[in-house]
């Protein structure tokens, strides 16, 4: 029988378990159905929908917030700021267990909802 604990984990980590309790192979990806609004609401709207800590606001008309960054440094380099962790911002933001990939489909959609 297997025990509680093996199964919230196989099921947390959508990984099937065979009748004889060994692991299978096939892991969810986590990009399917990435929305990267929906994880910008639940992960980093605290701070960049209300400038916290000095956080460049995200919504229409703070384009001018993010321009001088994006001068600067340019988008791949806001991007490693992302998920490497900048300022008060601690890596990946709020956002744990988002990929770089995903972490850069935010961004651009923070900046894209800025103009």
């Amino acid at each position: 029988m297997k025990n509680l604990s093996t199964l919230s984990l196989a099921a947390l980590l959508a990984i099937p378990i065979s009748s004889a309790g060994d692991a299978g192979v096939q892991l969810a990806q986590i990009s399917d159905g990435f929305d990267p609004e929906a994880r910008y609401m639940a992960a980093c709207f605290a701070c960049h929908g209300t400038g916290a800590a000095g956080a460049p606001r995200v919504g229409p008309g703070n384009a001018e917030e993010w321009a001088p960054r994006l001068a600067e440094k340019g988008l791949d380099a806001i991007v490693e700021s992302t998920v490497t962790g900048i300022g008060t911002m601690p890596p990946k933001g709020l956002c744990f267990d988002c990929t770089p990939e995903e972490l850069r489909a935010i961004v651009e959609f923070m900046l894209e909802s800025s103009e």
